[in-house]
């Protein structure tokens, strides 16, 4: 599947996904200043997501697929890779599979083992938006609140939200085939596989995605890996401390 990319700067090739229900524009800010420090950085939608093609097929390794054509698309030969989330399982399985392509990996907060289910109010509110009677943003969010408290979370659902036509709003998201395979997001990156490239773990320090218990199994299939922590940040540690992630970022990518 041909992906839609966002090419910020001049450089080596730095590419950037996203994870669930985002985009590769909930990126653009921190794209930018990586691209100001001599990278070419690609903010790419992954299938379902954003401006990518839809499909009713959904996994890691169709999302592996897709991406290593976008790089034979774009005669990238070697790449630093940064995954967020859903994202980071992709970047994973696709360091692991093409490891000749990647010259480094970076994973924000997630871990290769396997997350229960847990989006299904907000799968639940975005199925419950009837855009024939929805006509504004602001009354997308009330309907949208009765399912999803947090305000930040809305905020950043509703950036998939576009006009399709005048006066009719819609998804980016091909939400129908997200809600039938939402099993496949949290699925483990099986124990065998391994990449001995350097790879940067960042957790965020109020998130629960990856826990201590957690680093044995990262150290294993990750040998050269190290665990970073963003200070005051929690799931979304990219957006909630911007800057410390840039640091820590740029110091593991010019080592």
């Amino acid at each position: 599947m041909k992906l839609h990319g966002n090419i910020i700067g001049e450089g080596q090739p730095f590419i950037i996904l996203h994870g669930f229900l985002g985009m590769g524009d909930n990126w653009k800010t921190l794209g930018k200043k990586i691209s100001e420090q001599g990278f070419q950085v690609h903010l790419i939608d992954q299938r379902n997501h954003g401006r990518s093609g839809h499909s009713d097929a959904f996994s890691y390794e169709l999302m592996v697929e897709d991406l290593i054509e976008y790089c034979r698309d774009h005669n990238l030969k070697r790449i630093h890779l940064l995954g967020h989330s859903m994202g980071g399982k992709t970047a994973m399985l696709f360091a692991i599979q093409y490891s000749d392509v990647v010259e480094d990996l970076i994973v924000a907060d997630i871990a290769p083992k396997y997350y229960p289910l847990h989006h299904q109010d907000i799968l639940d509110g975005l199925s419950a938006l009837d855009f024939e009677i929805l006509k504004s943003r602001g009354e997308v969010d009330k309907e949208l609140s009765l399912y999803v408290a947090d305000i930040g979370v809305r905020m950043f659902l509703l950036k998939n939200l576009y006009w399709k036509d005048k006066g009719a709003l819609g998804l980016r998201i091909n939400l129908k085939a997200l809600v039938e395979n939402a099993h496949e997001i949290g699925v483990e990156l099986p124990e065998k596989y391994s990449y001995h490239g350097n790879t940067l773990f960042l957790k965020g320090e109020r998130s629960n995605y990856i826990l201590d218990a957690d680093e044995t199994r990262i150290k294993k299939q990750f040998p050269n890996s190290v665990i970073g922590e963003i200070s005051a940040a929690g799931h979304w540690l990219h957006a909630e401390n911007p800057t410390d992630f840039l640091i820590q970022v740029l110091e593991f990518v010019r080592k």
